[in-house]
């Protein structure tokens, strides 16, 4: 199971259209650091909307391309692509560019018209992921039967996307149990948190068998949001999914950059990675100033302050239990 980071497609309609090239650089950077290595990114709309759909507030195409070109080989990189905008050239464009897939998107019953688009990723040697968008619009049988139409037709990873954000628990693992069923490809959850939902669908997702859950950084995407990166990371980690996602650096990157960074859009934090690590960790936030003391006096890191000691007591810590913990901590770093 692993964690396909769209912050820097779904969230690019926080700022726009994109990211900046700064911030993407930087975020792709805090991912790959924290081990999330599937990232899709670029212009919110896909490969070629600059141009053809209008979506010009983001960095082009080829600025992208350009500014990933350290990056490509630490991970698996790519853009979203709407089946209706495949242009031959901009696809073969983003293989010579070194991108490692492109992601076709049409909504859920449109499978049929979208193999063309699937081929042309697949004739310049793209991987080719796809998302059933407004998934909900199909019963689960439909849509496995378009699923596996696609995978017929080329595609090697493909996405139940709730775009509105609409699914319930229930709803999404009959989805997913629908295509696990139906297709030997990996399967996976793309949800939003218009119902307060995501989080839940996520998991509910993992548990019905999903191999890849879609999810952005602080929540960052269209609407409501998407399920948060470092929730998702927090909650599947504690399930003993993830053992290659570094949760402390991943915190670690949205307290020192990216929420500094969004304070200029104005974008609030739902679940910050202090009250992350309090739910986490079981401990209660009237704690919290004197954890944040002594990880001050003693130059700790405040979160795995919280997890040593929530590990011990999680009722009534006493301030010599931190004290203790900090050494364990400093013979750790």
């Amino acid at each position: 199971m692993v964690l396909f980071d769209n912050t820097l497609r779904d969230g690019g309609n926080v700022v726009g259209h994109g990211f900046s090239l700064e911030l993407t650089e930087s975020i792709v950077k805090g991912l790959l650091a924290a081990g999330i290595a599937d990232i899709e990114l670029g212009n919110c709309k896909g490969l070629g909307a600059y141009d053809q759909l209008g979506a010009t507030n983001s960095p082009s195409d080829e600025e992208f391309f350009k500014v990933l070109q350290p990056y490509l080989p630490q991970g698996r990189i790519g853009m979203f692509l709407l089946a209706k905008c495949a242009d031959g050239a901009r696809v073969k464009a983003a293989a010579e560019a070194g991108l490692n897939f492109l992601r076709v998107g049409a909504n859920a019953g449109d499978g049929a018209g979208s193999v063309e688009a699937v081929k042309m990723v697949k004739t310049a040697g793209l991987i080719c992921r796809y998302s059933l968008m407004k998934a909900y619009v199909s019963t689960p049988e439909e849509l496995a039967t378009e699923a596996k139409l696609l995978q017929d037709a080329g595609v090697d990873k493909i996405t139940i996307m709730d775009s509105a954000g609409t699914m319930f628990p229930e709803e999404t693992a009959a989805y997913v149990r629908a295509l696990k069923a139906a297709v030997t490809i990996p399967v996976g959850f793309h949800g939003h948190s218009n119902l307060g939902l995501s989080q839940a669908n996520a998991l509910a997702a993992v548990a019905a068998g999903a191999d890849e859950i879609d999810c952005g950084l602080l929540g960052m995407a269209r609407s409501a949001g998407n399920c948060a990166t470092e929730l998702a990371a927090a909650t599947l980690k504690k399930e003993g999914y993830l053992p290659e996602v570094d949760l402390y650096a991943l915190l670690d990157y949205l307290d020192r950059e990216l929420i500094p960074a969004m304070r200029a859009y104005d974008y609030h934090v739902a679940v910050n990675p202090t009250d992350l690590m309090l739910g986490l960790s079981g401990c209660h936030s009237n704690f919290l100033p004197m954890f944040r003391k002594v990880a001050e006096e003693e130059g700790v890191s405040l979160l795995k302050l919280i997890a040593e000691v929530s590990a011990i007591d999680r009722k009534n810590p006493p301030e010599p239990l931190l004290r203790e913990a900090v050494g364990k901590l400093k013979q750790i770093i």
